[in-house]
């Protein structure tokens, strides 16, 4: 039987995994996390029914992933940054965008796995692929497996890239620092009160500031502060100190709205620096037989919403090429990249429209 590897248990590699095993096809994810619950998964995902939830679908999964839905968190507020309300749209229960948290849709798919299929705690260091055209990876724990088929499920800095192409990518001219309030309801309920029921997003053009907030499960309220600037403008930023950090970036919204500077200057975490990349526009390679992308290690973007929704879709629609031609992969994998690249142009170029300073290369 064609031995398939999926590196990185990330939503594309879980639902790659699991479309596969649904048609009773095998495969084996590696994932550099010691578990499940090393870290935290990141906040709020509308999934899309043009994109994501198709990748869903295909998973078998949508009556888990309707359990999981988070009611009224699609509604969204533009708030000026004395705190003014510039526009205000209600939830829509119909609409075609509803809300999870991206820790409990990543846990649906973990659980729908066959045992065994995750193996935890093997980081990636070196792939190559072999002269009998197999590919050989090697891991930071001294593991080494050889496989026939392999695909980068491993994010943004993939190490599987390097076998089909020389891209890297590149600042996207925007840093995000994220930051969590706990508890808001009770404990910071002007700031609630001025979120809303959904999203927020505050925004000064003049300064290159602005806030996005996501109102998660029990009231937390997930933040990120958004600068337009370059990368050696954060090297002042000791974020190393989280107390330090908190009050100079909340420094960087003097004039603001108090219910607004909470969000960053009363977090309930250190600030997290989060730098924005980007895959230049139209990202392709030259077919290798055997190896092939999804998810951001393909088309890696600035955020605009979409990138979870098209790792998403690329693992339903790889999965399903492959349950097609199980007797030969390598066909369903071309089939897959030729759907994969014209739409990697279109994507990445309603991202960049988001970033003017963003120049990929």
């Amino acid at each position: 039987m064609t031995q398939i590897t999926i590196l990185g248990a990330g939503l594309a590699g879980l639902t790659l995994a699991r479309t596969l095993a649904v048609q009773g096809i095998p495969s084996t994810v590696y994932e550099a996390e010691a578990s499940a619950q090393a870290r935290g998964q990141g906040g709020m995902l509308d999934i899309h029914d043009y994109n994501g939830q198709h990748g869903i679908r295909a998973t078998g999964l949508m009556d888990g992933f309707r359990s999981l839905v988070l009611e009224g968190r699609q509604a969204s507020r533009d708030v000026a940054p004395d705190g003014t309300v510039l526009a205000d749209q209600p939830d829509d229960p119909a609409g075609g965008r509803p809300e999870v948290q991206r820790g409990e849709l990543r846990q649906l798919l973990l659980e729908s796995l066959p045992a065994g299929t995750v193996v935890w705690g093997h980081k990636t260091q070196h792939v190559r692929t072999l002269r009998d055209g197999r590919h050989e990876v090697t891991f930071a724990n001294g593991a080494t497996i050889v496989t026939d088929i392999l695909v980068g499920a491993d994010g943004a800095w993939s190490k599987v890239r390097p076998l089909l192409s020389d891209a890297t990518p590149a600042y996207a001219g925007r840093s995000m620092v994220e930051t969590y309030l706990y508890e808001s309801n009770t404990r910071h309920p002007a700031t609630l009160a001025l979120v809303g029921g959904g999203s927020m997003t505050a925004y000064d053009e003049t300064t290159g500031t602005g806030l996005g907030v996501q109102r998660e499960r029990a009231d937390t309220l997930h933040s990120y502060a958004m600068f337009d600037q370059p990368l050696d403008w954060f090297d002042g930023i000791d974020f190393h100190d989280g107390p330090a950090a908190a009050r100079t970036v909340a420094a960087m919204f003097e004039g603001w709205a108090p219910e607004l500077v909470a969000l960053i200057a009363d977090s309930d975490i250190p600030p997290i620096f989060r730098p924005l990349y980007g895959l230049p526009i139209g990202h392709r390679w030259e077919h290798v037989p055997g190896v092939t992308l999804i998810g951001d290690a393909a088309h890696l973007a600035p955020p605009d919403g979409e990138g979870a929704n098209w790792a998403l879709f690329d693992a339903g629609q790889l999965g399903t090429a492959i349950a097609e031609q199980p007797e030969d992969i390598d066909a369903a994998i071309r089939a897959y990249e030729a759907a994969l690249f014209p739409r990697n142009i279109d994507t990445a170029t309603a991202a960049a429209a988001y970033y003017p300073d963003f120049e990929p290369h």
